[in-house]
């Protein structure tokens, strides 16, 4: 499983809405022409957090985190996109999920978190007993802030699910 999120501008979160299908197809098509290039989270239209998500959504609830940016918050469809269906945040939750980010280091998250809680609490994919776990979270989480605030300084909204 992994965590997927798409960059969509109000007007195409508008059509998605309406045509979940031309979501599924739009998201593949960019998933598979813009998600091989290595470009820069900033600049990116898509991002995933492989099978991390799962390790970043406890931590995030840990911390009070204001907005679901792991598993969106609005239903888009019912349909399966892959492990359940695809969710949204409007431009509004982008924003605060943006403003959240920033303020939020890698260090403040996974302060006084141990592998024991991870694994007890068994949070997917349960490697946490191996050595550096939670650094390799850091390598999926970090990406966030700069692809968040780039899509709420342009207005869009975020397409959300787990494949």
């Amino acid at each position: 499983m992994n965590g997927e999120y798409l960059r969509v501008t109000p007007a195409e979160l508008a059509r998605a809405v309406t045509d979940p299908d031309w979501a599924f197809e739009y998201a593949m098509e960019i998933m598979e022409t813009d998600g091989s290039s290595a470009v820069a989270p900033s600049d990116a239209r898509q991002l995933t957090t492989h099978k991390a998500f799962a390790a970043i959504a406890f931590l995030l609830q840990r911390a009070s985190f204001p907005v679901d940016i792991v598993h969106g918050e609005q239903a888009l469809t019912s349909e399966d996109w892959g492990y359940g269906p695809a969710r949204y945040l409007d431009a509004d939750r982008v924003k605060l999920a943006a403003g959240a980010l920033a303020d939020l280091s890698f260090e403040d998250l996974s302060r006084d978190v141990d592998p024991e809680q991870m694994t007890a609490a068994q949070i997917y994919p349960l490697l946490w007993d191996e050595p550096g776990a939670l650094e390799w979270v850091r390598g999926w989480f970090d990406p966030l802030a700069p692809f968040f605030g780039a899509a709420a300084q342009a207005g869009e909204a975020m397409l959300v699910w787990l494949d």
